[in-house]
């Protein structure tokens, strides 16, 4: 066997079959990136309006083997509206080497808003998610599919009109794993 194939057949093993260099660590530190897109409806007494909506996040966490907690900052622009949110959530997976199921629920706030020229803050905002995990297993990366439902009862509260927002999408998200 000459040295060109030697080497090749080295160079694909060590992509196929290698880890990232954390492999053994019990908690992964990550940051990620994801965005979102889908719709929003805003309920307002018996009325509701639904158009597109779409977000965009920044997310810091530990991925454990059965758990994933994290720390979420996301950008939603519902119809006439922006958001910003800080959230934590905490995600149950099944622990699978190549492909992770999970369910997924959070909490948080709206630290800053605007619903047509009217300010929002301090709203709580809930969200529950459902997704998959992809990990690559030669990079320290993974990639999340996941469907979000999210909530924000009460975002203002002018003459007893109180609307609310329900934002569902489908999110693609981008996690390295340290």
């Amino acid at each position: 066997m000459n040295l060109k194939i030697s080497g090749a057949l080295v160079a694909v093993s060590a992509a196929l079959f290698s880890t990232s260099s954390n492999a053994a660590l019990l908690f992964d530190p990550y940051i990620g990136l994801g965005f979102g897109i889908g719709s929003a409806t805003i309920f307002v007494d018996d009325d509701n309006a639904t158009d597109n909506a779409q977000s965009f996040s920044a997310t810091a966490g530990f991925d454990i083997p059965i758990l994933r907690v994290e720390l979420e900052y996301d950008y939603m622009t519902p119809k006439d509206t922006k958001l910003h949110l800080g959230l934590i959530n905490a995600y149950a997976k099944l622990p699978t080497t190549t492909i992770q199921p999970y369910i997924g629920a959070g909490i948080g706030t709206v630290f800053d808003g605007d619903m047509n020229g009217t300010d929002i803050e301090k709203v709580t905002a809930y969200q529950g998610m459902l997704g998959i995990t992809f990990n690559i297993h030669v990079l320290p990366l993974k990639i999340d599919v996941e469907g979000r439902v999210m909530y924000l009862p009460n975002i203002y509260d002018i003459a007893n009109i109180a609307p609310d927002i329900l934002q569902y999408e489908g999110r693609l998200k981008l996690r390295y794993i340290f």
